[in-house]
């Protein structure tokens, strides 16, 4: 039986609820462990790693995701297809239900922080049902030291319950998936689903909110630290490379994922990292495989049934297998993630059409333009209803399903930091080139890092440049470890008619995507492709 901490807890989230003696607290990485792996949670695979299953979601359930409507919210959350609003009448039934179906139920506490920086970190405290998900909590997020956890009072607690389902025509929902984010009460209820992640995705919705008020950017980034004690910054939806790109064996990893910018530097928001790892490979990123040893969780990734060792090229659950770890387990991790301000900020795409260049240096305008569009391309096989053909897909500020406020808002505040400060903005296609996806070939990693390695480093600054007559950007013609012709991304195609008509289509994507933005500036505006 593991330890059990039955300390008093006055905190809000618990009131009402008898069972408080069933409360396992801030059980360690081995008893999270064995405590999983006796209930039959999880296995352990042969390289040490808890290895769970997550069911019927794979991933996150964004249609599912609510925040409650009341006199916080009602004038400052950008309502619609991604901040779905809830009354707090049928968030407060779903609280009651929570407590009750928790009667009967050891639950799991972990008592964390989010944000690196003490001068803005949160407290906060995630209750579970599952030990597995109690070891996510505890690897993902800032971990107090046993000093800190004598006088930790959480801001916002989160309820995780995957065993209840909720009833739509009772409780208001879409589904039997609810995740639902009460910032009057400070409460997040998430259930019906097993997928860890809507746990870290909902902190960061958290943040989203609260920190513009306190002069902070929130971001959905990378961020790592070069030998001269440069910040660069990668931003960039699933699948662009943003986890795999920020782990350089020649930079410090601040962060893989969710960081923020305050008037002292950049911060990480969490304690660890989030890696898809599909096709993980030992040559390719060694910093992430390395890390996954004991205290790591695996998420719907196949074990060999005679060896346990993982498989991670099989997709037969799902492309989006997914390993967490602290970031420690990177040897060379900034601990506390805590760096000054960036001197490199890379916005990177998956373009799938294979048009956009490799590397392009942005304006600040342009910059701006690439924020706020967002843009990545889906490709078969990732993604459940697309065809054979790519799919364009634009996420405001690289980051929309976790924005509770207007991209506006945090636009502006990108545009801020970049008048004040000496920042060098790029473009990086980490896609197709030579054709689109099918025709044409992906971007060789090695290529890639050879490019990141040049613009962060200078290199670029005094090379030739040239023009994209349809996109406006600004190309470098020769980058130290990279044949020139992989940095033309018209003269890679063999039929550069072809070419010319996919990258006008695209660009007129982009230009019906930006008609959405009001009171963007006319220099914004002009910045992105023009007819």
């Amino acid at each position: 039986m593991a330890i059990r901490d039955t300390r008093a807890d006055s905190s809000p989230d618990l009131s009402g609820w008898s069972n408080r003696n069933a409360l396992q607290r801030n059980l360690s990485v081995s008893q999270l462990v064995k405590e999983s792996v006796r209930r039959q949670e999880s296995r352990l695979a042969a390289n040490g790693s808890l290895v769970a299953l997550t069911g019927p979601y794979t991933g996150r359930s964004p249609k599912d995701r609510y925040i409650v409507e009341d006199d916080v919210t009602r004038e400052s959350v950008d309502w619609g297809e991604v901040n779905l609003p809830i009354s707090p009448r049928n968030f407060a039934r779903l609280h009651q239900k929570v407590l009750t179906y928790l009667q009967s139920k050891d639950a799991f506490v972990q008592d964390c922080f989010v944000g690196a920086d003490p001068a803005y970190r949160m407290p906060i405290r995630v209750i579970t049902e599952l030990a597995w998900h109690s070891l996510f909590a505890r690897q993902l997020f800032v971990r107090p030291t046993e000093q800190e956890r004598t006088s930790h009072s959480p801001e916002f607690t989160i309820i995780y319950t995957p065993g209840l389902q909720a009833h739509p025509k009772d409780d208001g929902t879409r589904s039997e998936a609810f995740v639902i984010l009460n910032f009057t009460k400070k409460l997040v209820l998430i259930g019906g689903t097993r997928y860890a992640g809507e746990m870290k995705k909902s902190v960061f919705s958290l943040l989203n909110f609260l920190l513009p008020a306190r002069n902070v950017f929130p971001m959905h980034c990378s961020a790592n630290l070069g030998p001269d004690g440069d910040v660069a910054l990668f931003f960039g939806l699933s699948g662009t490379g943003k986890t795999t790109l920020s782990a350089d064996p020649n930079r410090r990893l601040i962060g893989d994922d969710e960081h923020g910018w305050s008037n002292n530097g950049v911060f990480n928001f969490e304690g660890g990292c989030y890696a898809k790892c599909i096709r993980l490979s030992p040559t390719k990123e060694p910093e992430i495989w390395n890390a996954l040893r004991f205290g790591a969780v695996l998420e719907n990734v196949v074990l060999d049934d005679d060896t346990l060792a993982p498989d991670y090229d099989d997709d037969s659950i799902t492309e989006n297998t997914r390993a967490a770890y602290p970031v420690d387990f990177i040897d060379n991790a900034v601990i506390p993630g805590v760096a000054g301000r960036p001197r490199n900020i890379v916005f990177l795409t998956a373009d799938a059409f294979g048009v956009l260049p490799p590397i392009s240096k942005l304006t600040r305008e342009q910059a701006m333009y690439q924020f706020l569009s967002g843009y990545t391309a889906k490709v078969a096989g990732t993604e459940r209803g697309l065809g054979n053909e790519p799919s364009a897909t634009f996420s405001a500020c690289f980051g929309a399903p976790f924005l509770p406020r207007r991209p506006g808002v945090y636009a502006e505040m990108l545009g801020q930091k970049l008048r004040e400060h000496p920042v060098d903005c790029w473009l990086v296609n980490t896609g197709w080139i030579g054709g689109a996806y099918g025709v044409g070939r992906r971007m060789d990693l090695p290529h890639t890092r050879a490019m990141l390695d040049a613009a962060l480093s200078g290199a670029l600054n005094d090379v030739d440049y040239g023009h994209h007559p349809i996109f406006g950007l600004t190309v470098p013609k020769s980058c130290p470890g990279v044949p020139p012709e992989v940095l033309d991304a018209r003269g890679m195609w063999a039929d550069s008619e072809a070419y010319d008509a996919t990258a006008r289509n695209l660009a007129a994507r982009f230009r019906d995507n930006f008609k959405k933005f009001s009171g963007v500036s006319e220099a914004v505006k002009v910045a992105g492709p023009q007819a």
